[in-house]
């Protein structure tokens, strides 16, 4: 196999993986008010009893052109598929379905990869209906802005 391949491979198990939170955060982000695209890095893993865990944002379409270009620009980040430019990426985010399919940026290394989520498996509001079903029996105290602080920053 190619490193290509291989690289594909992880990448999709680790949506797979982590769907139920791209699906919570794409769908949080959508209820606060426009589309937007979740975008989640790898880069500065937290190690903690349960293993890794990645840090996750949800930038809103209004704020998605300049952090694409501030982020993208960096001389050490390089978006590996090249044919989709910022405008492509925003077009996704214009023209997805919330309630079907998630935009999600994946950065690795110095390297970011775009995936236009569709047709998922278990759909945004159902994946943030399950972590706030699963926090509140959990913390059985919680409200929906606890759960809002831990999943997003």
């Amino acid at each position: 196999m190619t490193p290509d391949i291989n690289s594909q491979d992880w990448q999709q198990s680790f949506i797979s993986t982590n769907l139920i939170a791209i699906g919570y955060n794409a769908w949080l982000g959508y209820l606060n008010g426009e589309h937007g695209a979740v975008i989640c890095s790898t880069n500065s893993p937290h190690l903690g009893v349960c293993g890794e865990t990645f840090k996750a944002h949800f930038v809103p379409r209004q704020n998605l052109a300049a952090f694409l270009n501030a982020w993208l620009a960096a001389p050490d980040t390089v978006l590996l598929q090249r044919h989709f430019m910022n405008g492509h990426i925003l077009q996704a985010v214009d023209s997805y379905n919330p309630e079907k399919d998630a935009v999600f940026l994946l950065e690795y290394e110095n390297q970011v990869d775009f995936y236009y989520l569709t047709n998922l498996p278990i759909t945004p509001p159902q994946c943030f209906q399950t972590v706030c079903k699963q926090w509140t029996e959990f913390q059985p105290n919680s409200t929906s802005s606890k759960v809002k602080k831990i999943y997003q920053d």
